[in-house]
């Protein structure tokens, strides 16, 4: 793994690298991606809609930068995605943050300052509610229709998601599945079949760190998952060895930074949801055109969305309520919810009259 750019370059090099590059993060890089493909796709379907008389320019206050001068200029929807995008980025990561904390509350009563400060821990579903929320006020502030809005961010909301998995499995920032209980880590730091009882070995060789992380050993979630012939071992188990996080063993002969390894492989769930999430959105794209009612490819994109994540979650390690005979996670629960919203949306809206977006 690569956890930032001075790591990364000597890793490719073999080379010493100045410490400043450190500053540098792997996981930030992607995040800059994601929103930047965000903004285009976005400034693209705002531009398309504004051809079609869906959103129109409205006057707006500005500031002449030379004379200082206050002047009522035309802005059209599509040149406000930097302040959306901005806006959707602070409302966002402070959104993922809180939800994180609702998530982790023992952990975030614990330790408040170390959680708050803390580079890692931050829930998608936390940032998309309360980005939309925020945006909700933005739209009726400089009255941009609200629906055509989410139509056209619908496409940039699952690309941009699934750059930044990316970006989570190339740093491994420990949005990783449960225990692949069939391949076990070597001592140089690389995955292999396990063997019968290899596994239940290798739980009381890393036990501190299967007890720190799940309490007991009969906690630890795992199954067993031989990758097929025509499928690489890594596309079923990782160890994410250099991990951002430092989560697991140490690695033999590592020394510095980023010198921890996952005993046992993991599901990479991260790249899983980068694969998926592109398709959806090259799906989203193809069929834009085709759908004439607002609020329909906000709709499709809640469905999507909330099938992969609910999917996605059989196999991920989160923190589960306890709720008598169901015990879901914080993401089940919400894309759950999505999933009804989205169908609701759609069937709602087709028994309205059509109209061209």
């Amino acid at each position: 793994m690569y956890p930032n750019f001075q790591f990364f370059l000597e890793q490719l090099t073999g080379t010493p690298m100045p410490d400043f590059l450190g500053i540098f993060q792997v996981f930030g890089l992607f995040v800059a991606l994601a929103f930047i493909a965000a903004a285009w796709v976005i400034t693209q379907e705002l531009k398309r809609k504004e051809q079609q008389g869906l959103l129109h320019p409205k006057l707006s206050k500005q500031k002449d930068k030379k004379t200082g001068e206050v002047k009522k200029v035309w802005v059209a929807p599509h040149q406000r995605v930097g302040e959306i995008v901005i806006i959707c980025a602070i409302a966002g990561l402070g959104g993922a943050k809180l939800f994180s904390f609702f998530e982790n509350w023992d952990s975030f009563v614990q330790d408040p300052i170390g959680n708050i400060f803390s580079r890692s821990g931050l829930t998608f579903y936390g940032g998309l509610i309360v980005a939309t929320i925020s945006l909700i006020f933005y739209s009726r502030k400089h009255k941009i229709g609200f629906k055509h809005l989410c139509d056209a961010a619908a496409p940039a909301l699952i690309l941009a998601y699934g750059i930044g998995r990316l970006g989570c499995h190339f740093s491994g920032d420990g949005d990783w599945g449960i225990f692949n209980s069939a391949y076990i880590t070597q001592p140089d730091g690389t995955l292999r079949l396990a063997v019968a009882g290899e596994f239940e070995k290798m739980l009381n060789v890393a036990h501190p760190y299967f007890v720190n992380n799940f309490g007991s050993l009969a906690n630890v979630p795992h199954t067993p998952v031989v990758a097929p012939s025509w499928l690489p071992d890594w596309a079923v188990a990782m160890n994410y060895a250099h991990n951002v996080n430092n989560e697991g063993v140490a690695l033999a002969g590592c020394t510095g930074n980023y010198c921890g390894v996952l005993p046992v492989g993991v599901f990479p769930t991260s790249l899983y949801e980068a694969i998926v999430c592109t398709g959806i959105f090259f799906f989203l794209w193809s069929i834009r055109k085709r759908i004439h009612t607002a609020w329909t490819m906000f709709g499709i994109y809640l469905i999507f969305n909330g099938l992969e994540r609910f999917t996605i979650e059989k196999i991920r390690v989160n923190v589960k309520y306890d709720w008598g005979f169901i015990h879901p996670t914080q993401a089940e629960v919400i894309s759950f919810s999505l999933v009804l919203i989205g169908i609701g949306l759609v069937i709602f809206n087709r028994k309205k009259a059509s109209i061209t977006v």
